[in-house]
């Protein structure tokens, strides 16, 4: 190696080595940077400081628009929906109903309307059919925005709605929705919508961005009608894949908490489009009381000061007497949640976990594997679909329930802008649990003794992914 380019290494693995001891957030993680760092020469630097910079602690990485949005939330976040917040009169859920107010600012609001959707075509059956009603405007939030039949039904149906005089906006991740672009975003934009990518990649501020994406799904319908949960714009969920036709589990909601729902939406679409601030009445109706459930919105990103879903996921556990149902593709949960776990199925708590048994990523796959042998070794149960569930949910004591993009992995819990619902309604409860039971009788569980005398192989695997889970 010649003497400038290697003396141009020591000095970038350096500079990563001491940014990870000084600013590194978790030692597990901290180990895993120093490992990629001195093992991939250059690649390792570079990966961490494409992935790795923890941006909260290091203020030259900080972003220019996150200190803007936690400026936003300085602002904004006394405004609440004209309608009264509900009381949470269980105390085992006030004291989470409480954590949700303080880390997301949205106070759970009675009255609401609730109608579970499983699978894709159900829920774009749905939101076509609130489209179709629309009379002022539709806001769409996606992750994923891929061309494909889903996305020309959408495009149909829009450019009728912007003839009627119905406003049109559009923002999607510009890494999730990549091949949403050039001639497509082009043929959108056309008809009249609005449309903008968030955190989009730019000459000079790639590396800034590159990490942090907005993992939303939300459909607002003239602020009266509002959708939320896992399912992204993609064939997928209609057509059949590797893994067969992707499921996933996502709520209707009319009432005043689209309220909240909505706010989530123009505070991203503020910064997205860099455009107007929507916060006026013609956008935020009043909600009419439409059922009976109370419901409670949830989001965290890089701009909230509390990894606020991770924090909601281990305090509805710590509230659990009875059960705690999870399904989650991504169950890469950290140590931290991982004993919430344990301590849960210690304590004589009910704990089962669904997942899929093959994944859409062999890391992700092997990083969840991994810690199957301890948490069966306490008492979990674990289910593996013979289908791909995309659906992120969380049951406690068949009371409380919450759905939406939250996966158990350190990238929602840290990096991802993030969107869950929290349902405080023991019927709608009720149907979501029956749901998630009747795959207990389908398919197939982890027998613990079975699974220790896995090959010394699939060991390996896991225990390789495990040591990069971190990072993922």
């Amino acid at each position: 190696m010649p003497k400038g380019i290697f003396i141009l290494y020591v000095l970038v693995t350096l500079w990563a080595i001491g940014s990870i001891i000084l600013h590194g957030s978790r030692a597990t993680k901290s180990l895993s940077w120093l490992l990629t760092v001195m093992v991939i020469p250059f690649g390792g630097p570079l990966l961490y400081y494409l992935f790795g910079v923890n941006r909260r602690k290091f203020r030259f990485f900080r972003l220019q628009q996150t200190e803007k949005r936690k400026l936003y939330n300085e602002n904004y976040n006394q405004l609440e929906s004209s309608e009264e917040a509900a009381e949470i009169a269980d105390p085992k859920y006030s004291k989470l109903s409480k954590l949700i107010k303080e880390n997301c600012f949205f106070s759970a609001y009675a009255n609401n309307k609730v109608m579970i959707f499983n699978d894709g075509k159900e829920t774009f059956d749905a939101i076509f059919k609130a489209i179709e009603k629309a009379e002022k405007f539709i806001h769409l939030q996606y992750y994923i925005f891929e061309k494909g039949e889903i996305s020309d039904r959408f495009y149909v149906l829009l450019e009728e709605k912007i003839k009627e005089g119905v406003e049109v906006r559009l923002i999607y991740d510009a890494v999730g929705s990549f091949s949403f672009k050039d001639k497509t975003i082009k043929k959108f934009k056309k008809i009249g919508v609005k449309a903008y990518p968030t955190m989009p990649l730019r000459f000079g501020n790639l590396l800034f961005t590159l990490n942090y994406r907005n993992h939303r799904k939300i459909v607002i319908v003239d602020g009266l009608v509002g959708f939320i949960g896992g399912v992204n714009v993609s064939d997928k969920y209609i057509t059949k894949t590797g893994l067969g036709i992707w499921k996933d589990m996502h709520l209707q909601i009319e009432g005043p908490a689209v309220d909240s729902i909505h706010r989530v939406f123009i505070k991203d679409y503020h910064f997205a489009s860099d455009e107007e601030l929507l916060l006026n009445e013609k956008y935020l109706p009043k909600n009419p009381s439409k059922g009976t459930s109370s419901i409670q919105i949830v989001t965290s990103g890089p701009d909230s000061k509390q990894p606020a879903v991770m924090q909601q996921y281990i305090a509805m556990m710590n509230s659990a007497t009875k059960s705690i149902f999870i399904a989650n593709p991504y169950f890469i949960p950290g140590t931290t949640v991982l004993q919430a776990v344990k301590i849960a199925a210690l304590s004589g708590i009910k704990v089962s976990l669904l997942i899929p048994g093959e994944s859409d990523s062999i890391m992700a796959k092997y990083s969840m594997f991994s810690s199957f042998e301890e948490l069966l070794e306490v008492g979990v149960n674990i289910y593996l679909r013979d289908d791909f569930s995309h659906s992120k949910v969380i049951l406690i004591d068949e009371e409380v329930a919450s759905i939406g993009s939250g996966n158990f992995d350190h990238r929602s819990f840290e990096h991802n802008f993030e969107a869950n619902a929290l349902v405080y309604d023991k019927d709608v409860v009720e149907k979501i649990c029956t749901e998630f039971k009747s795959y207990f009788d389908t398919n197939d569980t982890i027998d613990y003794e079975t699974f220790k005398n896995r090959s010394i192989l699939r060991k390996f695997l896991e225990g390789l992914a495990k040591f990069f889970s971190p990072l993922l």
